[in-house]
């Protein structure tokens, strides 16, 4: 709503307005960065334990064998971020860790 030529003006003349300008953008900056990290990992951790619980369903296994990179593969991810979820879960209290196996031990799970 600010033509241009009276906001870089405005920026050269009003250190005043250059540093509310730039507050504004950090702000919105700021907020950008939490809602894709809660989207990148609050979502993918969603479909991570989905992932995990219908597995779980399918195979009728527990533990289940399968690799954080077979994981990370099916879930479009890294498996740097698949284990770092994992490594969550398993402090949750929802499953635990082994060398190619997951073992899922919430309640939730049937």
């Amino acid at each position: 709503m600010i033509p241009l030529s009276r906001m870089e003006l405005w920026s050269e003349r009003y250190p005043t307005w250059r540093k509310f300008l730039l507050k504004s953008y950090q702000e919105r900056m700021d907020e950008l960065l939490d809602t894709l990290d809660s989207v990148a990992f609050d979502l993918l951790e969603s479909r991570l334990w989905s992932y995990l619980v219908e597995k779980n369903r399918i195979t009728q296994q527990n533990p289940i064998s399968i690799t954080h990179h077979n994981i990370a593969h099916d879930l479009y991810s890294s498996r740097v971020v698949i284990s770092r979820l994992l490594k969550r879960l398993e402090r949750a209290g929802k499953l635990e860790l082994h060398r190619h196996a997951i073992e899922l031990t919430s309640p939730s799970v049937t």
